[in-house]
């Protein structure tokens, strides 16, 4: 008996329940994995998040690391200096998380023609 979502290819549903309709909810937002991926990096402060993404607006940075924090893929510490300092990195399980996601990101590096067809489609249709 295979489990909701499970990959058979006869009886495939992605029911709300199943892991792989639950990533998507997760991944919802356009910046998500993208911040995910950045602090795949390393630490980092806002700032730097910002210089490594530098079309994503402040309020867009803000909500979107507040989402990843509060669903407890990355973490953030802050140092008691002045002035204030903060910094987010991935969790444990943010890290795991991530790990689909870079291979996603190479294959995206590897393959520029697969990616210049995709772009070509996506603005043929419209």
């Amino acid at each position: 008996m295979r489990n909701a979502g499970e990959l058979d290819g006869s009886s495939f549903v992605l029911r709300e329940d199943c892991p792989q309709r639950r990533i998507h909810y997760i991944l919802n937002g356009k910046w998500t994995s993208m911040v995910l991926f950045a602090l795949s990096l390393g630490s980092m402060r806002t700032g730097q998040i910002e210089r490594a993404l530098p079309s994503i607006s402040k309020k867009m940075l803000t909500q979107t690391i507040r989402d990843v924090e509060n669903s407890g893929l990355v973490e953030r510490q802050v140092f008691n200096v002045v002035p204030p300092r903060v910094e987010y990195s991935l969790t444990r399980l943010g890290s795991t998380f991530v790990e689909p996601l870079r291979g996603l990101y190479d294959w995206a590096a590897r393959t520029p023609a697969a990616m210049d067809e995709l772009d070509r489609n996506l603005r043929a249709a419209g």
